[in-house]
Order: C-alpha cells, then structure tokens, then sequence
C-alpha cells in the first residue's frame, strides 16, 4: 500500500456509538430508543429492589458483568431472606449481530427487518429488558413474574431498523385469594385500558395460552398480561412505550399490597408442601415450554445465573400426587384448568 493512500479503518459497532453518545451526552426524550429503554430499566430495578427491600428487611446482592459482545447487566438477587425465600431483579443490555438465517426467521413476524429480495448476511441488534421474580417463603403468598423488554436491528449507520416491545406480568399463587386476583387484574386492566381497550383482553388470552404447560394441562398461574411483537402496525413507538413505562412502574403499587396481605399468615406443613409442588411445576414451564429461557442459553455468552434467576430455591416432585376433593388445592388446579375472567 503507498503511504499516500487513505487508511480504510472498520465501522464503530452499534454498542461503540452507543458508548460514545453516553460518554458525551445525557439521555433525553430525543436520544435513540434503546438507549431511553435502557435508562427506564436501570431506573426502575432500583426502585423495585429498594421496595422488596423494605417489605423483606434483607438487602439484595449485586452483580454487575459485562458481555464481550457488547452490553452487560445488573443482577440484584435476594436469597433466604425473612419474607422471600428468593427474589431477583435483573436487567440485561444485549448487542450482537443476527446471522442470515436468524433474519429469514423473524421476517415471519417483521417483514421490515429485511427486504424479501435482498436479506443481508447479518444484521447488529439491541435488546434491552428487566426481569423479575419473587417466590415468597409463606405458601399463603404468591409467586410473580414479570419481564419488560425493547428489541431493534439497526441500519449500517447506526439508526434504529426493525424494532419491537414485548413483556407482561403474571401472578402464580398456591392458595387461590380471590381478593388478590381481582386486584391483580385490575391493576393490568386499567393500565391496558389508559392505552388501548383491545389490550387487556388480548393480552389476558395470550398469558393464559403463553403460560400454559402442555404436558400438565394446566396454566402457571391465575395469569396477568402477555404480549410480544409490539411495533408501529400496532401502534406508535412512543405510545407504546409510554404502556411500558405503566406497567413497569404498576408493580410496586400491585404486588406490595398483596405480599402484605400475605406474608405473615399461619400455615401447614401440608400447605408448605404443596407450595413445593407446585414450585416443581414452576421450573417445569420454565424449562420445558419458555421461549424466554431458550433464546437466553442459546444467546453467544450466555450468563446463565441470570438466565435461570427465575428459578426457587427449592422445588418438589412427588409420584402421583392427588389432591382432596373440595379442598382448597383441588380449587386452584380447577382455576388453572380454566382460567377464569377475574375483572
């Protein structure tokens, strides 16, 4: 090469940009979306630790890591604490790059990812999201689950491509409260209904049929709301992140109330136990039907602690169990049988 000619050097990745625009300036309502996502997240985990907190009287433990292909996390775990047998809060920033046949994959459900005739060979990809699970001590308290996430691809010079949200919040009781799934519900009902009244019962029929374990014929839980694909042919970006933003932040207000209710009721050994089975039926879903848990371990450098963070302390299986006709477990197997309209 003659010493006169320009030096060809490589494109900044997506996640160099993105460190540069954060080294230079703060986020605002007019920076790119992931990087708003991204800031909303890491925002609410620490409000949603500091409220679990209180409720438990333990502190969380933090990890903080770093991918090598770009992004990282925070993973804020409780375990063995006064109220929560575990609970974890974790947020995760991913980029990476989608091989060909990745991109053929998800043009089924965004046909903007790509054009037909002319698939690229790879695409740079965002995902933002924060996770969250509480398995309290007591079996008079439920386990809840919930997960907010953004994806985009992103075009050659660093602006957004495809893009889409998806998330939700479900509730897994052992003993069936009435009381606390019509709040639940509500909770979700009125915040789908602030944004679009075709939301919380499209999105109620999809946790149901989401969270559903085949081989048991029966729901996770009483459910909540699930949704994916979020994107413009639904409605606008900001619209829709503005239903996100509700949602997150609906947690604290939800869930605290009911852990309160709950935490500090008397129980059995007998009802203990069948908190413990049904925790075995938690970790079956988790690992046998969640898309979530699949696309994560299969994700290049998996950080699989975080991954399987959902997972309780403690689970058991027992061979044949039965519950008693009219008793308050056989109710809660009725109510995952055929999910009920709650509000």
């Amino acid at each position: 090469m003659a010493l006169d000619d320009p030096l060809m050097l490589d494109a900044p990745s997506l996640a160099e940009r993105d460190q540069l625009v954060k080294r230079e300036r703060a986020i605002t309502d007019t920076s790119p979306m992931r990087l708003r996502m991204e800031k909303f997240v890491k925002e609410q985990q620490k409000e949603i630790v500091k409220a679990l907190e209180e409720v438990d009287g333990t502190k969380f433990r933090v990890d903080e890591w770093q991918r090598k292909e770009g992004g990282g996390g925070i993973t804020c775990v409780l375990q063995e604490g006064k109220v929560f047998e575990k609970a974890g809060v974790g947020v995760s920033i991913v980029y990476g790059t989608l091989p060909k046949a990745a991109i053929k994959q998800m043009r089924a459900n965004h046909k903007n990812i790509a054009d037909a005739d002319n698939i690229p060979d790879s695409l740079e990809f965002f995902a933002a999201g924060l996770s969250l699970i509480a398995h309290p001590k007591n079996p008079m308290a439920p386990t809840i689950h919930l997960n907010y996430r953004y994806f985009e691809t992103a075009k050659p010079d660093g602006t957004s491509g495809a893009w889409w949200f998806g998330g939700g919040s479900d509730l897994t009781p052992n003993y069936v409260f009435d009381e606390d799934a019509i709040q639940f519900h509500k909770s979700l009902k009125d915040i789908c209904d602030a944004h679009n009244k075709d939301y919380y019962p499209r999105f109620k029929k999809w946790c149901d049929e989401y969270f559903y374990n085949k081989h048991r014929r029966e729901t996770r839980g009483i459910g909540g709301i699930f949704f994916d694909d979020l994107d413009e042919t639904v409605q606008d970006k900001e619209d829709i992140f503005a239903f996100i933003q509700d949602g997150l932040k609906s947690f604290v207000p939800t869930y605290v109330p009911i852990i309160n209710r709950r935490k500090d009721m008397a129980f059995t050994e007998k009802e203990k136990e069948w908190q413990q089975i049904r925790r075995g039926r938690y970790v079956e879903f988790n690992l046998v039907h969640d898309r979530g848990t699949a696309f994560g371990l299969n994700t290049p450098g998996p950080r699989v602690e975080a991954i399987l963070m959902s997972m309780p302390l403690t689970a058991t299986w027992k061979y044949m169990y039965e519950t008693e006709p009219g008793s308050r477990e056989e109710r809660l197997v009725e109510v995952l049988r055929e999910p009920k309209e709650w509000v």
